[in-house]
C-alpha cells in the first residue's frame, strides 16, 4: 500500500448486522448465532435516545456457562456490553485498529450519521486485509 492509500472501514466491514432484543434469553441468542453463523449480535436500542449493545460468544462463556447460570434464565441485557464503540464507515482502518486495540476490543459497530448500524468491523477483518496491504 502506498502512503496515499486509504482503506476505509466500509471496504472491509461485515455488512450483515444481526440484531437481538435485550429481553431475549441467552438460549435464544445462542440459537440465533448458530443459525446465522456469527459470533456476535447487536442488541437493539429501546428508543432513539438509547445506545446499542453487543453480545459476543465470550460474554456467554464467561458470564453464563462458566458460572453455571441457566441459558433460559439469563437475558441478553444482563451480560451484553453497552454502550459499544461505534465507528464511521469512512474511517481509515489503521485508525480503527488502533482504537480497537487501545480499548481491548475485538470488534466495533459501524454506524451512519443517523446512528443506524451499517456493519461490524473486527480486528480479524483488519488483520486479514493487512496481509495484502502494507499497513
Amino acid at each position: 500500500m502506498s502512503a496515499q492509500s486509504h482503506i476505509t472501514i466500509a471496504e472491509i466491514m461485515t455488512k450483515d448486522v444481526i440484531m437481538i432484543s435485550g429481553l431475549a434469553t441467552v438460549r435464544e441468542a445462542i440459537h440465533t448465532m448458530h443459525a446465522r453463523h456469527v459470533s456476535s449480535l447487536v442488541v437493539e436500542r429501546r428508543d432513539d435516545k438509547d445506545e446499542f449493545g453487543m453480545l459476543v460468544v465470550s460474554d456467554i462463556a464467561k458470564e453464563v456457562i462458566a458460572k453455571g447460570r441457566s441459558l433460559d434464565r439469563v437475558n441478553v441485557y444482563e451480560i451484553m456490553s453497552k454502550p459499544v464503540l461505534s465507528l464511521p464507515p469512512d474511517m481509515n482502518i489503521k485508525y480503527a485498529v488502533r482504537l480497537l486495540v487501545n480499548f481491548g476490543l475485538s470488534r466495533a459497530l459501524v454506524v451512519d450519521a443517523g446512528r443506524m448500524p451499517l456493519g461490524i468491523c473486527t480486528v480479524h477483518d483488519i488483520v486479514l486485509r493487512a496481509e495484502h496491504e502494507n499497513l
